[in-house]
């Protein structure tokens, strides 16, 4: 029983450390990471409260040393699944029944947590697991994860306080009540931070939540688990499944208690799993949300009153940071002929400049991507722009896979703006460019919007207003979230919500209190003071 209107504290992002050259938060993840790296540790699922074991394991390794091993997890049967639906619905009962207050508790000392104690450790099971470097990891695992964990505890109060007008005759108010039933999380591996916020965000609005993280993720995904018990997310309200995703999808889908699919992954995945709720809608007790970030081709546009260095380094950050594994990494760009020479040149220097290896070596710009189907993948679209009439590789080029899955970053520029790799997502580091004529922007901005299915995130640099105002208009469709000056990467919680449309999913703006609305099922409650007690009205006379 509620006793008072609660202030929660400010939310502010997370500073992101530097990790310099001795510097104590430098010092302490390299010694975290070295202990997790030389230990072998063993990830069993979690449902209602207890780790569940099964014997059928599968190991876990560095993308970046795959015949070392760290670890393994255990497998999911069918019967687990119906365990974690079941746990989980009975959870239900009383979380979705708690003050709002004692959810946010909860969720803000995780935060804490991971702030403090856990921040090194994160951070280096995300070294490890995603091959990220430490730059990368503490602007995902650890500053991107607190800040999703504070500011959506600020926005759930947001939301809370958005009311209806009332008069001296009825008391009109609204209360958001979780979805009833269960709902379903899967996530992707390359951010952390992603993992950890789907299936939170929606146990913060009182549901109950079934999590199926990424098999390439899983080492890290522990960790996140690790931190929620810490910090007393209550039995059965969050359960992990790990295992054929298959099974474990058509046993959640065929729950008539299924309210909510929250999904960050390929865009093929997504609509294979929106169909599947689609045949099962009559079995199910209400229209389950659905709530999805999929995949992007992601562009950079620059006009021919752009700065070449500031183009290049858009490229140079926005295409290759992660080996272009971000849902937001820059794989096209359109250059106009005027600035091309020197944007050429300032990103071949850049990309030999670049080091590649082992995260724990923290002079590495890039490392490996995340396994050997990716690796395979992109080696072949490399070998296919290689024996290409219409292409030409300007840089990079090389793959191997002998002790990690390492891909150079690879520049490819085509005659044909419509060239496969202009085109297809690829998911690594592998940026294609388009050199157009310096006065055909305009008709440049019409291929940018036609030329692919994805519209989630994308850039213009340019130094002239009119040209900006122009981008802006043509390209509304094409991105999600436009980034003007700037690489097409690194939305921060709370400042840029992030999210596309098209077959980059719902937009349903991850990190803004959209995404949590999603998660609440409205219920208006009109009480009138004085009950009429004639049916008659004055107009009858």
């Amino acid at each position: 029983m509620g006793k008072g209107f609660f202030n929660v504290p400010v939310a502010v992002n997370e500073p992101v450390k530097s990790y310099a050259p001795g510097s104590p938060e430098r010092e302490a993840v390299k010694e975290t990471y070295k202990t997790m790296f030389n230990s072998k540790v063993e990830v069993p699922m979690y449902i209602n409260g207890k780790d569940v074991k099964t014997g059928n394991t599968r190991t876990m390794s560095p993308p970046h040393n795959h015949k070392h091993i760290v670890g393994e997890y255990h497998l999911a049967e069918q019967k687990h699944v119906e365990d974690a639906i079941s746990t989980a619905l009975e959870a239900r009962k009383t979380w979705s029944q708690m003050p709002w207050e004692q959810r946010a508790g909860i969720f803000l000392k995780a935060a804490e947590l991971i702030a403090g104690p856990y921040r090194a450790k994160i951070n280096a099971a995300t070294m490890i697991a995603q091959s990220k470097t430490i730059h990368q990891a503490e602007i995902d695992a650890a500053c991107e994860f607190i800040d999703f964990l504070r500011f959506n505890v600020q926005f759930m109060t947001d939301i809370y306080m958005e009311q209806p007008e009332s008069t001296s005759d009825a008391w009109n108010r609204v209360e958001y009540s979780p979805l009833e039933g269960f709902t379903y999380a899967v996530t992707p591996f390359n951010f952390t931070a992603i993992a950890g916020n789907l299936p939170a965000c929606m146990a913060l609005m009182g549901n109950v939540v079934v999590w199926k993280p990424s098999d390439s993720q899983i080492y890290s995904a522990k960790i996140i688990m690790d931190i929620f018990k810490e910090a007393s997310v209550p039995d059965g309200v969050i359960n992990v499944v790990f295992g054929d995703p298959v099974m474990i999808t058509e046993t959640v889908l065929s729950s008539p208690d299924f309210s909510g699919l929250h999904f960050t992954g390929s865009t093929f995945v997504f609509k294979e799993l929106w169909k599947q709720i689609g045949n099962n809608i009559h079995n199910y007790k209400t229209y389950p949300k659905i709530v999805g970030e999929t995949g992007g081709k992601d562009f950079i546009v620059a006009h021919k009153s752009a700065v070449p260095k500031q183009v290049a380094t858009a490229i140079s950050r926005g295409a290759f940071e992660f080996q272009g594994q971000k849902c937001s990494a820059a794989s096209r760009a359109y250059i106009p002929s005027n600035i091309w020479e020197e944007v050429k040149n300032l990103v071949i220097e850049d990309v030999n400049s670049f080091k590649q290896g082992s995260p724990e070596d923290m002079s590495n710009f890039v490392t490996a991507v995340i396994h050997e189907g990716s690796f395979d993948k992109l080696a072949k679209y490399i070998d296919a722009a290689k024996a290409s009439d219409e292409a030409e590789i300007i840089v990079g080029g090389g793959y191997d896979k002998s002790k990690g899955y390492f891909i150079e970053p690879t520049v490819i520029v085509t005659t044909n703006p419509k060239y496969e790799t202009m085109s297809t997502e690829l998911f690594g580091p592998v940026m294609t460019i388009y050199v157009y004529n310096e006065d055909a922007y305009s008709e440049t901005l019409k291929l940018v919007d036609e030329t692919s299915e994805y519209a989630l995130t994308g850039a213009i640099l340019s130094t002239c207003r009119y040209a900006i105002e122009e981008a802006t208009k043509a390209l509304q469709n094409c991105a999600g979230n436009f980034y003007i000056n700037d690489k097409p990467t690194g939305a921060v919680v709370g400042q840029q919500p992030f999210g596309g449309a098209r077959a980059s999913g719902t937009n349903d703006k991850a990190g803004s209190a959209q995404n949590l609305l999603r998660w609440v099922s409205p219920r208006l409650i009109k009480e009138t003071f004085v009950t009429p007690v004639d049916y008659r009205y004055p107009f009858l006379g």
